[in-house]
C-alpha cells in the first residue's frame, strides 16, 4: 500500500532534517513543504493539529509532531 507522507519543514530545523534524513534511509517516499514558504500551508497545519511547531509529518491523514522514528514507522505500517 502506498502511503501518503507529506513532511512540513523551515529551512534552519535540525528535526526537520532529522526526519527527513531518516525517511530517505529507510528508502520511504515523502513530500516535503516549506511552510516559511508558504505561510497558507503553516496555517493549515495548525488548523489541524493546533501545534506551531515544525516539523510536522502527515501520514495518511495522520499527524506526528517532531523527530519521533517510532511512531513515523508505527504509523506507516498500519
Amino acid at each position: 500500500m502506498e502511503n501518503n507522507i507529506t513532511v512540513y519543514t523551515t529551512t534552519q530545523c535540525p528535526y526537520c532534517k532529522m526526519v527527513k534524513d531518516f525517511l530517505n534511509e529507510k528508502d520511504i517516499p515523502f513530500k516535503e513543504v516549506n511552510v516559511e514558504n508558504d505561510p497558507a500551508m503553516m496555517q493549515k497545519v495548525v488548523e489541524q493539529t493546533g501545534q506551531m511547531g515544525v516539523p510536522q509529518t502527515e501520514i495518511n491523514g495522520k499527524w506526528i509532531l517532531g523527530f519521533d522514528p517510532e511512531r513515523i514507522l508505527e504509523t506507516i505500517k498500519q
